[in-house]
């Protein structure tokens, strides 16, 4: 009778017997490996500058709208994306607002663009668009922003910040309103 040939592993010729000692040495190997991957990725994410995130804003007109059915003050929701590896950045977001802000019969989506300049104090500049009942507004708003971005925690960025946008709401509803506003804004974001 032939004696039963050794297997090869990923290890060397490994008998029966040692079987079961080799997968649980590989299995600690695979763990090690994934770890050390999973610290690599969180090192190279650190000098990414990429972050992703969502926060919250309280606006207010700066004109006194005496106007029915018009918001004057409100909140509005931010999912935002970061690319902001030294000095200089980039942020892209879309803000939601819900009907009634600038006269709007429906709900608002405004997404925008901003060159910032800074660190953990910072000022940036910014355009963006309203997107309302399957149209676009006539005129884009500027904006003017002033903030502090706090590393909270490794990976995890407090941005709080103070915005100032003109802009013109009369493509969002049925008045001739222009008003500009002041948003103070809080976003948390990841970076990867």
């Amino acid at each position: 009778m032939k004696a039963p040939s050794p297997r090869r592993g990923c290890l060397g010729v490994v008998g029966n017997k040692q079987k079961g000692s080799i997968m649980k040495k590989n299995r600690i190997g695979l763990l090690l490996c994934a770890g050390l991957f999973a610290l690599a990725l969180g090192a190279r994410a650190e000098d990414s500058g990429l972050r992703l995130g969502a926060g919250a804003n309280y606006w207010t007109a700066v004109k006194n709208i005496d106007v029915d059915n018009i918001d004057k003050h409100g909140f509005s929701w931010v999912g935002t994306v970061q690319y902001w590896p030294s000095w200089i950045g980039l942020e892209a977001d879309v803000e939601w607002f819900k009907k009634g802000y600038a006269g709007s019969l429906q709900d608002v989506w405004a997404p925008q663009a901003y060159l910032i300049l800074g660190k953990t104090l910072y000022g940036a500049v910014g355009i963006g668009g309203y997107y309302s009942d399957g149209e676009w507004a006539d005129k884009p708003f500027y904006a003017f922003r002033i903030g502090a971005d706090l590393e909270v925690l490794p990976h995890i960025h407090l941005d709080i910040n103070a915005n100032y946008r003109f802009q013109d709401w009369s493509s969002l509803s049925t008045s001739d309103i222009k008003s500009d506003t002041i948003t103070l804004g809080v976003a948390a974001r990841i970076g990867f």
